[in-house]
């Protein structure tokens, strides 16, 4: 009775072996070495660092617009001379924030008539602040959100593009000329970078000007002038309003020259035997007017 039983393990280590899944000591993951800041920091809220809808890009888009101070533009094309990530995708995580509430755009007309985009950044959706009210979660559920990446799209149908003037031939250099220069036209402005629909529709409307004699550089000034600064949201439908708006007339009517000389005959004048062309021999011009004719 006094022999040990060898084999049963002692009672330290099959409580040890018992517990497979109790975590140790910490051995790597995340460690915060933090120094408290003075100057020049913004404060953000968790809800938005670890928002679990919203993407990278629009995480990181939010977090520079919190830091801008109040008045500093924030359109599309600033946005995009700024960073490296394209006009469409910063358009797409701006659309997010709204969908979220930490941004607010509504268009206004200032004095003068010009109308601006106004560009409100929440650090807390849903809460009032000094520059009014927010919306209110329900409120925001309420209105169709804007497609995030991940998420099915559930936008209404698109409104058709204003209609577009057609040439009066169908040459094909002409409409490769004029999708040509709708292709280039993002070198001017990166917002108008089209699609291949946009492009189809556009291009019938850029052959007319094109048919009636305008130089290429003429009709890229013509739709990329005086564009707005900022809230340009569908450019297809502002450049196929400026093809039918602004179409130049037609070239005015010229008749047909008459017949050239130099594809008269050449003659040998009978006075001075110096060429000369015309329909049956002769004297030429200058022996005409020297031997007067007989009466």
């Amino acid at each position: 009775m006094d022999t040990k039983n060898l084999s049963a393990p002692p009672r330290a280590q099959s409580r040890i072996a018992g517990d497979k899944h109790r975590k140790g000591p910490h051995t790597g993951g995340l460690t915060h070495e933090n120094t408290r800041h003075t100057t020049r920091f913004t404060v953000i809220g968790n809800h938005l660092a670890q928002h679990p809808e919203l993407s990278l890009l629009a995480i990181g888009l939010a977090v520079h617009i919190q830091s801008l101070p109040a008045g500093a533009r924030v359109d599309i094309k600033m946005l995009t001379a700024r960073f490296s990530e394209g006009a469409t995708r910063i358009a797409a995580a701006l659309r997010e924030l709204e969908a979220h509430g930490y941004l607010r755009r509504a268009r206004e007309r200032v004095p003068g008539g010009r109308i601006v985009t106004r560009t409100v950044s929440c650090n807390q959706p849903g809460r009032r602040t000094s520059h009014g009210a927010a919306l209110e979660p329900a409120a925001r559920s309420a209105r169709p959100p804007h497609p995030t990446p991940g998420h099915p799209k559930t936008r209404a149908p698109r409104k058709p593009l204003p209609a577009v003037p057609h040439p009066s031939g169908s040459a094909p250099a002409l409409h490769q000329a004029a999708a040509d220069l709708l292709a280039d036209l993002r070198r001017d402005d990166p917002r108008l970078l089209l699609s291949a629909c946009d492009s189809a529709h556009l291009a019938p409307g850029v052959a007319a000007w094109l048919e009636r004699d305008v130089s290429p550089t003429a009709v890229r000034h013509a739709l990329t002038i005086d564009l707005p600064p900022e809230g340009l949201r569908r450019p297809a439908a502002l450049l196929a309003h400026r093809l039918a708006a602004q179409l130049p007339p037609p070239p005015p009517f010229r008749a047909p020259a008459p017949p050239s000389f130099a594809r008269q005959p050449l003659q040998t004048c009978d006075g001075c035997e110096r060429a000369f062309r015309a329909p049956e021999p002769g004297r030429c011009r200058d022996c005409r007017v020297a031997v007067p004719t007989a009466a």
